[in-house]
């Protein structure tokens, strides 16, 4: 039998909205992606990747996104808010380093490393917390049944992680280690080390689904987003998807349309933009479900 992968990028609360409302559009429209025989997630991906290997219902995937974005309430309190320092250009100039071949890339990302962990940052406890209802029944050591893996850093070797269902380690931590945004989020312990988003790498880490016959990599990219970092990680993604293609792949490639781009801002730490690019996605998902559906079966 063929089997199919999915690629879930990075790319912040806004992401995990759009991704979220674009899988739930592919599903209503006969491509259900939460049937893949593995998932692969980074950063924002991790968390939607996890859901659906966890058993979420791909139809529904946005349903709470949207529901809490028609409800015209005060904002709920989050112990792990993001409160990103004032000057960031450090963490980008280091990302196109560690991306852009310009240098030892374990290197740059043991900096990048240094500098989450010197950031002030919400507690680690609070941050895992803040995943909420999602995760909240999970036993500690929990992992999906369903093929599942996502992506992180050590923070102090640069080191990069593939956590699978034999690390050994719980889904919830490990999902929160790769969505721990390097000076916004604290780095997250496990097994006694300290780990930072798998996004420092690549924003989609798509090589490591190799091995599979069909791939569907879903991509966060911003409208107008120029410089150094932003063209790496696209030269990047390239180079993943030649990777793969060079197995024996077919790969499909889904990047937010022009109304998702609108919809999500330039700010994909925007909680505000959630319910907007939940609905884009969802729209742009079932425009694009007769493209897929001949592949995906």
């Amino acid at each position: 039998m063929t089997t199919r992968a999915l690629v879930l990028g990075g790319g912040g609360p806004v992401g995990i909205a759009w991704e979220s409302g674009l899988v739930a559009g592919l599903a209503q429209a006969g491509v259900d992606l939460g049937q893949a025989d593995f998932t692969l997630g980074t950063s924002a991906g991790s968390f939607v990747g996890a859901r659906l290997a966890l058993g979420a219902d791909a139809k529904t995937l946005a349903d709470p996104l949207l529901a809490a974005a028609q409800t015209p309430e005060a904002p709920e309190p989050r112990a792990a808010a993001p409160r990103p320092p004032a000057d960031l250009s450090r963490l980008m100039q280091l990302m196109a380093q560690a991306q852009g071949g310009t240098r030892n890339p374990a290197q740059a990302r043991a900096e990048i490393g240094a500098f989450a962990l010197a950031a002030e940052t919400p507690d680690e406890a609070a941050f895992i917390a803040s995943f909420g209802r999602s995760f909240a029944s999970l036993p500690d050591d929990a992992w999906p049944d369903r093929g599942f893996a996502c992506t992180a850093i050590d923070a102090q070797t640069g080191a990069f992680q593939l956590w699978t269902g034999d690390s050994g380690v719980g889904v919830v931590r490990a999902v929160a280690s790769s969505c721990s945004v390097p000076g916004v989020y604290p780095p997250v312990t496990l097994k006694g080390r300290r780990y930072i988003d798998g996004g420092m790498r690549s924003a989609t880490n798509a090589d490591m689904a190799s091995g599979h016959a069909l791939v569907v990599v879903i991509a966060i990219r911003l409208a107008g987003a120029a410089g150094t970092a932003t063209a790496a990680i696209a030269a990047g993604l390239d180079q993943e998807v030649e990777t793969l293609k060079d197995g024996g792949a077919t790969v499909v490639v889904i990047t937010p349309d022009d109304a998702s781009l609108e919809a999500m801002g330039a700010n994909l730490m925007d909680f505000r933009q959630r319910g907007a690019a939940a609905r884009a996605g969802l729209a742009q998902g079932h425009a694009y479900a007769e493209r897929l559906k001949a592949l995906w079966g």
